[in-house]
């Protein structure tokens, strides 16, 4: 059970077949900065720093045996505050455009893409 009023989401992993591609990309497409990668229960992981108390769920890049990339399955939503300018730098380093820019109120958008590693990532402006 979840504690009302919170987002049950605490923590991402996101499969990457090569961690240093995913990084960089990430880094290009978002303007992120991952901490250095660290062996997580035998496995490479880059974390997104994250704030405890702040809003929204960790992040990891994880690559591993158990780690593997795909289009089917969960999809994560990333806040954009410019959908228009993250789709250009995606698709600038190879991202192809899934579902393209639509909106779903006069003031948001939503656009999901494949990120460096063959993963389906939506985009999504609030």
């Amino acid at each position: 059970m979840t504690v009302a009023g919170t987002n049950p989401i605490v923590h991402v992993e996101i499969p990457v077949a090569r961690l240093d591609r995913a990084t960089r990309f990430y880094e290009a497409v978002f303007g992120w900065r991952f901490d250095p990668p660290t062996i997580v229960h035998g496995h490479p992981m880059a974390f997104l720093p994250h704030a405890d108390g702040a809003e929204g769920a960790s992040l990891a890049l994880a690559q591993g045996d158990v780690y593997v990339p795909a289009t089917g399955g969960a999809v994560v939503y990333f806040r954009v505050t410019d959908i228009d300018a993250v789709l250009a730098r995606a698709t600038a380093l190879g991202s192809e455009i899934l579902f393209p820019r639509t909106a779903i109120d006069p003031d948001g958008f939503v656009a999901e893409i494949t990120d460096s590693e063959g993963n389906r990532i939506a985009l999504q402006t609030i």
